[in-house]
């Protein structure tokens, strides 16, 4: 079974077909497989239409037929590698995208780990409490600020006199 048979029929691995469909990691491989395979292709495709190309040169005006052919056989290869380059930027933007949805529903996993986790520190603490408790620090804080102005205050003995 080729490699492109098997990505539009599913054949893949026994541990990816027990689930409901394949992991990101599973699904970007298999885009870069792709990529690669068409990499490849574009190259062939490429050297395929240099060699069409010097044989039409080889030709010219003494044999134009085969060097028409050769011009022929040439178009189409480009016509091929421009269908490669197509199929190409459409895998790149898959793969991009599918990158980014992994990137995305990671950092959601990670936030909801957060939030599970502050709410959990959290659930001990009781609001009332916490009220009365900052109550009781903000009295504290003025009984002391009261000390500290009683005590830096001059004492002024002799210096008042009562009428």
């Amino acid at each position: 079974m080729s490699k492109i048979s098997k990505f539009f029929k599913g054949g893949g691995s026994a541990a990816s077909k027990g689930r409901r469909g394949p992991s990101p990691q599973e699904a970007l491989a298999r885009l870069r497989e792709t990529e690669e395979m068409l990499s490849k292709k574009q190259e062939y495709l490429e050297t395929r239409i240099e060699r069409e190309l010097a044989v039409a040169r080889q030709h010219g005006t003494k044999n134009k037929r085969a060097a028409l052919q050769a011009l022929k056989r040439k178009k189409r290869y480009e016509k091929q590698l421009n269908q490669i380059d197509g199929t190409l930027s459409t895998i790149e933007f898959q793969r991009e995208a599918l990158e980014n949805s992994h990137t995305n529903t990671e950092v959601l996993k990670n936030m909801g780990y957060a939030a599970q986790a502050m709410k959990k520190v959290h659930e001990n603490m009781d609001l009332n409490k916490i009220d009365d408790l900052m109550q009781d620090i903000t009295e504290q804080q003025d009984v002391a600020q009261e000390i500290s102005d009683a005590i830096s205050n001059r004492a002024a003995f002799g210096d008042e006199f009562d009428e």
